[in-house]
């Protein structure tokens, strides 16, 4: 049992000296330390050519730059979702607060009529500024799922 605990610890020096020396960063003690396990270790030095090899390429791959009319193009779509989404809130907005105040007119003039108990009008408001704000959730929620229907041009 203690010799495998030694081969790894053996095993862990053996990576973290290859990293070091990978990077650049080994001291003058170890590089003498690196050298040994190089020589005695056919494993390790074949292992030490593939992580040599793979620094090379990555120290020399640069990432292409995506052509100007990508960038356009992703902040076009930005700018448009954004005032899409403004347009979209400023809509809402606007037909509860003239559909609620044509309800309220409407409702006005019901109310007028002093024969309704008070509990009943202001139930009947409710009832309308209810149906106002449901009836634009319901046509905005609608107009989202048709625009993102999937299927839409599927004839069944």
């Amino acid at each position: 049992m203690n010799e495998s605990r030694g081969s790894e610890r053996e095993l862990g020096r053996a990576a973290s000296l290859m990293m070091a020396a990978l990077d650049g960063e080994l001291t003058g003690n170890e590089r003498p330390e690196w050298e040994t396990l190089l020589r005695q270790d056919s494993a390790l030095r074949a292992e030490w050519e593939r992580m040599s090899q793979l620094k090379e390429v990555t120290d020399t791959m640069e990432l292409n730059s995506p052509p100007d009319e990508v960038w356009d193009e992703y902040q076009t779509g930005v700018f448009q979702r954004l005032e899409r989404g403004i347009g979209w809130i400023l809509l809402s907005t606007g037909a509860t607060v003239l559909l609620t105040w044509g309800a309220w007119e409407w409702v006005q003039a019901l109310m007028a009529d002093n024969e309704l108990p008070g509990f009943v009008r202001w139930a009947i408001l409710a009832l309308v500024a209810g149906l106002v704000v449901l009836l634009v959730s319901v046509a905005r929620e609608r107009l989202f799922v048709h625009k993102r229907e999937p299927y839409k041009d599927v004839v069944r």
